[in-house]
């Protein structure tokens, strides 16, 4: 479990390719960014597990939990499928959130980490105030949960709904997300995970069960 707030961003060092489908490494955010093999960690809105760590610069595999090695995710058939992670690259900022703890402030939203689909920003606009307006747009399934002032998970970032219209939608941005997030070096047309407010997905599934 999640809260839509972000850690950290860094750039991607390497996919590697193989026959079970790839791994994405990472630079490590700092030496006190701690974690275990296993443990999962929400990237740009996808709940991975780490799976390795490797010295940076080297690429020599170390054990899971170093100070400062570089770390590494497996993504899946299904993950690739779900994400835009199937065309990510060396370079590509991507946001990351450590799972949250028992008695941890929930500053943002209940978050699961699983991935509902794939969206792409359709404008960004300089609010002239240091932060941004962008314009999202969903795919057609995820439409009936864009609520006005409702909660959404956009690469992992904790953000909420103005001006629902359709499919589109948008977002205010500011400056300190811009500083912290992807957001920050986004651009007009780039795709985006997309997760719906867990709340409302399960009251539509229980509704629904009543008939």
């Amino acid at each position: 479990m999640f809260t839509g707030l972000i850690e950290a961003c860094v750039p991607v060092l390497r996919v590697e390719s193989s026959d079970e489908g790839r791994r994405l490494w990472i630079p490590s955010p700092g030496l006190d960014w701690s974690v275990t093999r296993g443990q999962s960690v929400a990237v740009s809105g996808a709940c991975l597990s780490v799976a390795a760590a490797a010295n940076p610069g080297t690429e020599r595999e170390v054990a899971v939990g170093t100070p400062g090695a570089d770390l590494a995710f497996d993504l899946s058939a299904e993950t690739i499928e779900r994400t835009w992670f199937g065309e990510i690259s060396a370079g590509r900022r991507v946001n990351l959130e450590r799972a949250m703890r028992l008695g941890d402030r929930l500053d943002g939203h209940l978050v699961a980490g699983h991935v509902d689909g794939v969206g792409q920003i359709t404008a960004i606009e300089d609010t002239r105030d240091g932060g941004w307006r962008v314009r999202f747009e969903v795919e057609p399934s995820l439409e009936r949960y864009l609520v006005d002032k409702g909660s959404i998970t956009l690469d992992g970032i904790s953000l909420t709904v103005v001006s629902p219209a359709g499919r589109t939608f948008e977002v205010a941005v500011i400056p300190l997300t811009l500083e912290k997030t992807s957001l920050g070096t986004a651009v007009a047309g780039q795709p985006i995970n997309v997760e719906a407010d867990m709340l409302g997905k399960w009251i539509e599934r229980l509704v629904a069960a009543r008939g």
